[in-house]
């Protein structure tokens, strides 16, 4: 099993990867929160591939433990449905001193992690993700909510987990939309702190797709590695934090205008190509090393163009309503030619009108 550690102090937790291991784990939770009572929350696809078996692995070790589950997709990532399963742990008999399992995808762990953070004004709770983009990012820091009509995760909070459990064998059930959806996280981690990691995914390509099962530990662990480093640096996003949102500005704005329907990692895609595109007109970044990343994008399949169908005033709209917006003002997070990244308000409104027009 392989070990990693999110030092936060006395909120420090440990990351564990490790193939196969989800009919284990029930013997290693006591050990992380003696809880009274244990509850999975997850998905109904997830359910069915997963969640009854957990359930049952925790059962046959004795442990108090109920799964309540809600339909999967972003559509469900808002109050109403943090508000069903909160009255749905309120009927099971949940007490202060029970905890939640987030087991799924990046939404069921969010979802999760703001539901722990408010029932009973706040109980522990750890992380079992079942997707890629989960496993090398979302899992990992602390940060919940949900979406509100106005944008995406403007509702939510901080709240670390207990741990994150990774079993990467989970993977292989993960459909192929998914799995390139992910992806888009980890070329971000390779674009924004490893170079070398970045080299690593374009001479690896075919043992990527394919997910050959040493790649696959390797991007999960440096993943996790990196965002680790960074949460323990800024855990609450007020200064080094912020460059994990790189593609993110107008990527979110880009899965908002979609209603959702565009994968978060496709959107991501899009809004680092974009982001590279701004870069470049802002003359900080050469155009040979913007097309090092668009075209890494491409090699792993995932979308660099704005859908033609999006309405652009409505992307310009959920532009401004971005969270990470301070002041009023939109922030970029752009490389630049000696692969630093630079946070910025300095993009012209024409800048930004020539990206999306870029389609």
């Amino acid at each position: 099993m392989d070990e990693l550690q999110v030092g936060l102090g006395s909120r420090s937790y440990t990351i564990k990867i490790a193939p196969g291991s989800l009919g284990s784990m029930a013997k290693e939770i006591p050990s992380v929160v003696a809880a009274s009572r244990y509850c999975i929350v997850t998905d109904d696809t997830v359910e069915a591939l997963y969640g009854k078996t957990l359930l049952a692995s925790m059962r046959n070790e004795g442990l108090a433990c109920d799964i309540l589950s809600f339909p999967h997709g972003e559509a469900s990532k808002n109050l109403a449905t943090v508000g069903h399963l909160a009255s749905g742990a309120a009927k099971l008999g949940l007490d202060r001193q029970s905890s939640f399992l987030a087991l799924g995808g990046g939404v069921t762990g969010d979802i999760t992690g703001f539901l722990a953070s408010g029932y009973m004004r706040g109980v522990p709770f750890i992380q079992i993700p079942t997707t890629l983009l989960a496993q090398v990012d979302s899992s990992v820091g602390g940060k919940t909510g949900v979406d509100i009509p106005e944008g995406k995760n403007l509702f939510g909070s901080f709240y670390q987990p207990l741990a994150v459990y990774i079993d990467t064998d989970v993977l292989k059930t993960l459909p192929e939309k998914e799995y390139l959806s992910g992806l888009a996280e980890v070329i971000k981690h390779g674009i924004i702190r490893d170079a070398e990691f970045f080299t690593f995914l374009k001479e690896n390509h075919a043992k990527v797709m394919a997910q050959d099962p040493e790649v696959i530990a390797k991007i999960i662990h440096t993943n996790c590695k990196i965002k680790a480093d960074v949460v323990a640096d800024d855990e609450r996003e007020s200064n080094i934090r912020r460059i994990l949102n790189y593609g993110h500005t107008i990527g979110h704005a880009v899965e908002a205008a979609s209603q959702f329907s565009l994968p978060h990692g496709f959107a991501v895609a899009i809004g680092m190509t974009a982001a590279a595109r701004i870069a470049v007109l802002k003359s900080i970044l050469s155009e040979e090393k913007a097309q090092q990343t668009i075209e890494l994008i491409k090699q792993y399949k995932l979308p660099t163009e704005i859908p033609k169908t999006l309405d652009r005033k409505l992307i310009k709209s959920y532009l401004l309503s971005d969270k990470k917006n301070v002041g009023g003002q939109i922030f970029y997070i752009l490389l630049t030619d000696n692969d630093g990244i630079i946070i910025t308000d300095e993009v012209s409104e024409s800048q930004v009108d020539a990206v999306l027009d870029f389609a």
